[in-house]
């Protein structure tokens, strides 16, 4: 394995209404609902602090809006809020949000929290029709696989039923099966993140043409220290590769920087001009930079799957499944391939962040 350095996140797109400047950067704001005990706090520490899933029993309990900013394709806002908020004691307008994720215990099917969450909708409806309003079923590990079936589908089938009765089925609402024990969180949260990055269709050009010209049948364009897909390519993406790439830089992660080369000497790690500082997200004045890659061999039989990670910004990472003969045979046009692919994302992470700071 090559030598690995550490990563973090970047910036984009604006839209007025539905987002806050914090330091000259104009953040997209996501808001984190639920109630008490939900699992919300959970969320975010696992996915944005690295949190252990295990630990996320000893977290206490929200008592106040808390504000977590996080810079990944594009600077977020995140606000973790109490389990007894409401739209009038939020403190800003459902117009200033681009997202709204709804927690939900899977085993509480009270009426309560749907109550909440359809009291958040309707007014999402009139304030803002264009929030993205994602419907986290969360802890489902806690139930076998018949009772979290079935409790998925009494809560969807009580929201509907709810908002029927309040003559507001207009407003569309996603509903996602999350647990921090697996990757159904990140593979949920990277939906909602999908829906909020505005360059996404250029994100997916690239990869869909860096799979062409390297025979790969799946690539990722990955938030290193989160592990949430930014992008994917037009092919189908299937939970058992997705997983597979979720605990490859999960592994990378954690011991990567044990296998630092010589070469990856500090001056060489940092960030070129045409990134972001992830301090300041001002651009730097250095420009050479040290691009770890790492691959690993899934089938080592004929014809054999290699999988591949390359550092593209300082916080994304290219992951792709190439065939091992091409990985071996012709690494050379693989590492070019790479090269034009982080050209390019670079480029677009220069946009989105200089769009930010206007």
């Amino acid at each position: 394995m090559s030598a690995y350095g550490s990563t973090s996140p970047h910036p984009p797109k604006r839209t007025e209404s539905s987002t806050s400047s914090v330091s000259g950067i104009v953040r997209t704001k996501i808001l984190l609902l639920g109630q008490r005990r939900s699992g919300k706090t959970s969320i975010k520490e696992v996915l944005f602090n690295a949190l252990p899933p295990k630990q996320t029993f000893y977290l206490e309990t929200t008592m106040r809006v808390v504000k977590h900013a996080y810079d990944t394709v594009i600077p977020l806002e995140i606000w973790d809020c109490p389990g007894n908020i409401t739209v009038d004691t939020l403190g800003a307008p459902l117009s200033q949000f681009s997202a709204l994720i709804f927690v939900i215990d899977i085993r509480d099917l009270y009426k309560q929290p749907i109550s909440k969450l359809v009291e958040f909708i309707i007014a999402a409806s009139n304030d803002n029709p264009q929030l993205h309003v994602e419907v986290f079923v969360h802890k489902a590990e806690k139930l076998q696989e018949d009772d979290k079936i079935e409790n998925f589908r009494q809560i969807q089938e009580r929201v509907q039923d709810h908002l029927m009765e309040k003559e507001c089925e207009q407003m569309p609402y996603n509903f996602h099966l999350t647990s921090v024990y697996d990757h159904s969180l990140h593979e949920a949260f990277s939906k909602v993140l999908h829906k909020l990055v505005h360059s996404l269709p250029f994100l997916e050009d690239l990869l869909n043409v860096f799979c062409a010209n390297s025979q790969s049948p799946k690539a990722f364009l990955f938030d290193a220290a989160s592990r949430l897909y930014v992008a994917t390519d037009a092919s189908p993406v299937d939970s058992a590769t997705h997983n597979l790439c979720c605990d490859y830089l999960s592994m990378l992660n954690a011991f990567g920087p044990l296998y630092r080369s010589p070469t990856s000497s500090a001056g060489r790690l940092r960030i070129p001009a045409a990134e972001p500082s992830p301090d300041n997200l001002a651009p730097s004045a250095t420009k050479d930079r040290f691009y770890p890659s790492a691959a690993a061999s899934l089938h080592p039989s004929a014809p054999g799957t290699t999988l591949t990670y390359h550092l593209i910004t300082a916080h994304l990472a290219l992951l792709a499944l190439v065939p091992t003969g091409v990985y071996e045979g012709r690494r050379g046009l693989l590492e070019y391939n790479v090269v034009f692919f982080r050209e390019g994302v670079q480029e677009i992470c220069a946009v989105e962040h200089d769009a930010r700071r206007g």
